[in-house]
């Protein structure tokens, strides 16, 4: 269920314009807005829940959807020489948008370092 007062469930319904690289019936993928590598995605489920820890078992199972098509698209994303998975959760995660989204990092060797 898409809420009225989330910014990426206005992106979903189109209120609020992105630079989408892929979109189907379960997520969108999004370039963000303040990169921090060459590729810098954001895969977000359509359906709103708040993060990773508060999804339900058939959110679990679109999640997993979602991933598995993501691996179909590495080539057309720009990915295929390897790419980091990140999904932040809460205040200490650095979580600034309190719906479930997963950054795609990729485009030149990443450092070793998470932060």
């Amino acid at each position: 269920m898409l809420r009225d007062d989330c910014i990426f469930c206005k992106i979903a319904k189109g209120e609020i314009p992105s630079n989408k690289a892929y979109e189907d019936d379960d997520m969108l993928i999004i370039h963000d807005l303040n990169p921090q590598a060459p590729v810098h995605l954001l895969l977000i489920p359509k359906d709103h829940y708040a993060n990773i820890v508060e999804m339900t078992d058939a959110q679990a199972a679109t999640l997993a959807k979602c991933l598995k098509k993501l691996s179909t698209l590495v080539d057309e994303l720009g990915l295929q020489d390897g790419f980091r998975l990140v999904s932040n959760k809460g205040e200490n995660g650095c979580q600034s948008v309190g719906h479930l989204h997963i950054h795609i990092l990729g485009g030149k060797k990443l450092s070793d370092t998470m932060c």
